[in-house]
């Protein structure tokens, strides 16, 4: 089990508090999964409340035992109802907040009015993308570990070359590489923040499956094994000639990384191997251009208009009338962070150390879907990978 060092938790919780003075917010209180994992190092129930200045205190209501055990931050304390919060502020010096910043993204509604009713007398704003920005930025220790993630997809991706036959369904595929991922120590859960989006390993699926549309804001769907999934591999047998999508979460201590290859059993038409060269193409566009100080949204641009001058616009990042208008997310924690390589970004800048992962896919409904996507670290010097398997389109 790692556990997060105390020096990465201070280093993370002083950006926020700069970005706090900044915004005049007198503190920020945090109770999401995937932020407290990132700025307590523990998931455990509770609080984080974070002051302008001073150390944070996580006050923990189940299991503390276990949060003093995980947390490396000085004041972790036993919490029962947000009550208790006004005195257990004032117990550790410091004054009520009069600007309180919450996660009003994902906090839900009647939660949110507890914790106003308790903390009357403060103005409460949406601390979100303080967090995030603070987040967007990886450590030399977070790239550790996604690196570590990438080598778990690369195994399962190595896995699919040897397992992928005829007359196997999409669900019997997709079994074969969660269970090779767990057994690598993929950790089961693929955290996203929008609302109601879920993801389990990722998506595996062939033929024309690969380009059903679904409700997820990602380009590719599928039909799922029923109603209440509604995304990823079903029991279509997989034929020859068809594509194969594995586009997989690898999932390792607490961080993502995203990657998708592209497969056949014998071969593509001539149309989708085509579609698959030029968005290959369109990656290396990306590698060109994406550097610290670029606009999130002109590399979208950019990208967009060059699949668009190649003949796909009806096709590309989802069927006609199921396109997303992104073609990569920075990804970390969560799957779905800041960068996004999303259309009207334009004042968001790139800076060195972002994470995102890039994934120009195009869709063509009845026959399928084919593309690629990797996971990127911004450099001064531009993109490298963090996930590496081969790109090539594998003929099995």
């Amino acid at each position: 089990m790692r556990i997060t060092p105390a020096s990465e938790l201070e280093a993370r919780y002083k950006k926020l508090q700069a970005l706090m003075s900044q915004s005049g917010l007198d503190a920020v209180l945090m109770m999401q999964n995937a932020d407290l994992f990132y700025f307590t190092g523990s998931i455990q129930q509770g609080v984080l409340y974070v002051p302008a200045s001073g150390e944070p205190l996580y006050m923990v209501r189940k299991d503390h035992g276990r949060a003093r055990m995980e947390c490396g931050l000085r004041e972790v304390i036993p919490f029962k109802s947000p009550k208790d919060i006004p005195a257990m502020i004032a117990e550790y010096g410091y004054p009520q907040p009069k600007q309180l910043g919450m996660e009003l993204d994902v906090v839900p509604v009647a939660l949110f009015q507890r914790f106003q009713k308790a903390l009357e007398g403060a103005d409460i704003s949406d601390a979100t993308p303080l967090i995030r920005t603070v987040r967007a930025i990886k450590s030399d220790y977070e790239i550790g570990i996604m690196k570590d993630a990438a080598l778990q997809v690369d195994k399962v991706y190595q896995r699919a070359k040897e397992v992928i036959r005829a007359g196997m369904t999409d669900l019997e595929l997709a079994a074969e590489l969660e269970f090779t991922a767990r057994k690598e120590g993929h950790q089961g859960i693929s955290r996203m923040r929008g609302f109601n989006s879920e993801l389990f390993y990722g998506h595996i699926f062939s033929g024309a499956d690969s380009a059903a549309p679904a409700f997820l804001d990602a380009p590719l769907g599928g039909i799922g094994v029923n109603p209440s999934i509604g995304q990823g591999a079903s029991y279509k047998t997989i034929k020859e000639n068809e594509p194969i999508i594995v586009d997989f979460a690898g999932a390792f201590d607490g961080y993502l990384v995203d990657q998708t290859r592209t497969l056949c059993i014998g071969g593509l038409p001539e149309q989708l191997k085509k579609a698959y060269v030029d968005m290959y193409q369109i990656q290396n566009r990306l590698k060109e251009i994406a550097r610290p100080g670029v606009a999130w949204g002109a590399i979208y641009d950019d990208c967009y208009n060059l699949a668009c001058r190649m003949g796909y616009k009806d096709y590309f990042m989802g069927s006609a009338g199921a396109q997303v208008s992104f073609i990569g997310h920075g990804i970390g924690v969560e799957i779905d962070e800041y960068p996004f390589i999303a259309r009207g970004f334009k004042d968001q800048l790139l800076e060195e150390n972002m994470v995102f992962a890039f994934e120009p896919k195009a869709v063509y409904p009845g026959l399928g879907a084919v593309g690629i996507e990797n996971t990127f670290r911004v450099a001064s010097d531009g993109l490298k990978h963090i996930t590496f398997s081969n790109e090539e389109l594998a003929i099995l």
